[in-house]
């Protein structure tokens, strides 16, 4: 119900005319950084789209990054690649949120690295020795790769998918962590 409120007021007002919340007025780095973003729909339907999209999880976002420039530019990140590979960029954010909790700096006790927690070895598999885990762009572009594979091998089953991404493949306890953070934070309206 939020979302579709959210949607008409944004189809009644300007971009400028864009409020956060109930009687709120958006920062004005986020209205700067949203306006950037949703002028770049490469992988938006349309702009409206995207301004809501943006909007809606640029709000769940805020707790964890707090400069809207830097979160509207990861969310515009995790869509495009998101939709790359044919995931729902809601997934993604969930799988973000459980692996490295949007720390892009994250390295696991196993020595995986950034957002999606990618293994340093897929640089050498890849003959990529420069490349670097901690950029978000490729993070994001090798996790939802991986991720998608996973998903095509497991036939759709996406608990399997996740288990593998994990290397927990038979066990439950990681997919489990994914869908609660997708229903407590990343679900799509």
């Amino acid at each position: 119900m939020r979302a579709l409120i959210l949607a008409l007021a944004l189809l009644a007002l300007p971009f400028g005319g864009l409020q956060a919340q109930e009687g709120q007025a958006v920062e004005p780095g986020l209205r700067a950084a949203l306006m950037e973003a949703v002028n770049d729909t490469e992988s938006f339907e349309n702009r409206y789209v995207a301004e809501v999209w943006l909007m809606d999880m640029s709000q769940r976002l805020a707790d964890r990054v707090p400069d809207p420039k830097e979160r509207i530019e990861l969310l515009r990140l995790v869509h495009r690649e998101a939709r790359r590979a044919d995931l729902p960029p809601n997934l993604v954010l969930a799988v973000i949120q459980v692996e490295s909790n949007f720390n892009r700096f994250a390295i696991s006790h196993a020595g995986a690295r950034g957002l999606m927690q990618i293994m340093p070895f897929w640089l050498d598999e890849l003959d990529m020795p420069d490349a670097n885990l901690f950029h978000v762009d490729t993070n994001l572009r090798f996790g939802c790769t991986i991720l998608r594979y996973y998903l095509d091998i497991a036939k759709g089953d996406l608990t399997e998918a996740l288990a593998r991404y994990n290397g927990s493949y038979g066990r439950h306890f990681y997919p489990k962590l994914v869908y609660a953070a997708m229903d407590k934070k990343w679900f799509a309206h």
